[in-house]
């Protein structure tokens, strides 16, 4: 395959969908997992291929070891994947501490966090110069709340976005001389389905009122940064984080 693989996880809607749609348009051959929602998957496929792209879904739970291997062998399939994007995650509820559950936690730490370390072991065994590999481009989605501490009841998801950001830094030192590019990117304030929990659209508007910008921020604004991330523009930022965030 000529077009370079970008694999996106948790791509069926949201800020993942933005950057598959984005990346596509870029003349990558983006895949599209997702975990439950097929339609989501297949429409974002089905407009990409309307606009002259090329994209695939594929689906996989991200918070399993077995599901993750085995969306790699699938993408294996089509070529050799260049880019990782590793966003799958969930918010993991809303509770003070006193209320927090082991359940819960493992829940959201399998995926947030396990399950995005081993997208990125399955990653760097394809890429890595060191193991054969051509190198290659990864940007993990942490969030602003990793170093603001969230908002009330749900420290959980900022403490679990915090272990991304430090597994950011020890993976660009151990992955930076072969020929591996990795990043990171801390959405703040984003108006996407993840805020459902939140009350929607509606709630977090008024929340606008605490960026420094007056706004809620665009999936779309995400989706540029992580794709620039992506390319040769962006060749010498190595183990960064970059806030999209509006000032927050």
């Amino acid at each position: 395959m000529s077009k370079k693989i970008m694999l996106i996880t948790g791509a069926s809607r949201g800020i993942g969908a933005e950057i598959a749609l984005l990346a596509a348009s870029k003349d990558y051959f983006v895949v599209v997992n997702y975990t439950h929602n097929a339609s989501a998957a297949d429409q974002v496929v089905d407009t990409i291929k309307k606009n002259g792209g090329s994209a695939v879904a594929i689906q996989a739970d991200c918070s399993k070891e077995s599901e993750i291997v085995r969306l790699f062998q699938e993408v294996d399939q089509l070529g050799t994947i260049d880019t990782l994007i590793a966003n799958a995650g969930i918010i993991g509820g809303q509770n003070p501490i006193s209320e927090t559950t082991e359940k819960q936690l493992k829940e959201l730490f399998d995926i947030n966090v396990i399950g995005l370390i081993l997208c990125v072991r399955e990653a760097v065994k394809r890429m890595s110069t060191e193991l054969g590999g051509k190198g290659g481009k990864m940007v993990l989605m942490s969030s602003v709340a990793a170093r603001t501490g969230g908002i009330a009841q749900e420290i959980h998801y900022a403490s679990s976005k915090a272990a991304v950001d430090g597994f950011c830094l020890g993976l660009a030192k151990e992955v930076g001389n072969a020929g591996i590019r990795v990043n990171a990117v801390r959405p703040g304030l984003i108006g996407t389905s993840i805020h459902d929990v939140h009350g929607g659209m509606e709630v977090i508007q008024k929340w606008a009122a605490g960026v420094p910008m007056g706004r809620v921020g665009l999936p779309a604004e995400v989706a540029q940064t992580v794709v620039w991330l992506c390319s040769d523009e962006s060749s010498y930022i190595h183990g960064a984080f970059i806030d999209v965030s509006g000032g927050r």
